[in-house]
């Protein structure tokens, strides 16, 4: 089995996992596997209730961005992450370093869509990151449960389509850093959320997940909706909601927008516009919030 470009070979089902971020946490808990975590890492907000019992079994190596030092004491044999940029030397060790320490590591393919089959949709690849947990794990039947749950919501979404007279444009504002926002490009999370109602990602003509614009580029695209993160319990200036809105209403741009004026905002968690079994949490708080504003049925 690959992952993100590296060949994963098991002679059995890991028993000393550890996961270098919450969504890789949370979906290893969803598969009951919490009994063979070794230990977590990089907490953004509160684990999700259903998991809350799960996660107290397993120990928080730290709760932010785990080191080399800290991940080696764990003696783990396997190491998830949903994201590439979590494996480099300044952090828990390349995969190649980690590789030639004979420890196995797996990256979401919804980060890596170029080590996939082309065409497959974000969420399309986070399915297919359940179903090779499940056959590494020997789980397959939980894995296929939680897709199968999981494509429920997707088709939901998509029935949603028949109420848009048209393509609505969102704007997906996840974070802001030193007054600067950071909204959804091609290609993530929220691009395959819009696609699937029937809407369109402001951004989507950027092929980064996660790009650094101006509000100046936001106030030039001038969205029907904008989608906000709350990242608050993250604790860094202009993670919460409120902050963002506040920002928005005191730009002498932005505060002219139809959307700002007319408070076509929809809140979101930020972590569930990540790659995770949250995300689907977040899609139906996205049908619903563009059903309350008028679009769609």
């Amino acid at each position: 089995m690959a992952s993100c470009g590296q060949q994963l070979s098991f002679s059995q089902p890991p028993e000393r996992v550890v996961t270098l971020d919450q969504s890789s946490t949370e979906t290893l808990l969803a598969l009951g596997l919490q009994d063979r975590m070794v230990g977590t890492s990089n907490l953004k907000t509160k684990i999700a209730p259903q998991y809350r019992a799960a996660y107290g079994k397993v120990p928080v190596l730290h709760p932010k961005i785990l080191t080399g030092e800290q991940l080696r004491a764990a003696t783990p044999d396997f190491v998830v992450s949903s994201f590439a940029d979590l494996y480099t030397k300044d952090r828990v060790g390349t995969r190649k370093e980690l590789q030639g320490l004979d420890l196995p590591s797996f990256v979401s393919a919804v980060d890596c869509p170029q080590a996939n089959k082309p065409g497959l949709t974000p969420f399309e690849r986070l399915f297919q990151d359940y179903e090779n947990l499940g056959r590494i794990f020997h789980v397959e039947a939980r894995a296929s449960a939680l897709v199968s749950q999981q494509r429920k919501v997707t088709t939901q979404a998509v029935k949603a389509r028949k109420g848009l007279a048209s393509r609505p444009s969102v704007v997906w504002v996840y974070s802001v850093f030193n007054g600067v926002p950071y909204v959804a490009g091609n290609g993530g999370m929220p691009s395959d959320m819009s696609r699937l109602i029937g809407a369109r990602n402001a951004f989507d003509d950027i092929n980064e997940e996660w790009p650094e614009v101006s509000w100046e580029e936001i106030a030039k695209r001038d969205p029907d909706v904008i989608v906000i993160g709350d990242l608050s319990e993250r604790g860094t200036p202009g993670d919460s909601a409120e902050e963002k809105r506040t920002m928005m209403r005191k730009h002498p741009v932005v505060s002219q927008l139809a959307a700002v004026r007319k408070n076509r905002v929809i809140e979101l968690p930020g972590i569930e516009m990540d790659p995770s079994v949250r995300t689907v949490h977040a899609l139906q708080q996205f049908v619903d919030g563009m059903k309350d504003l008028g679009y769609g049925r």
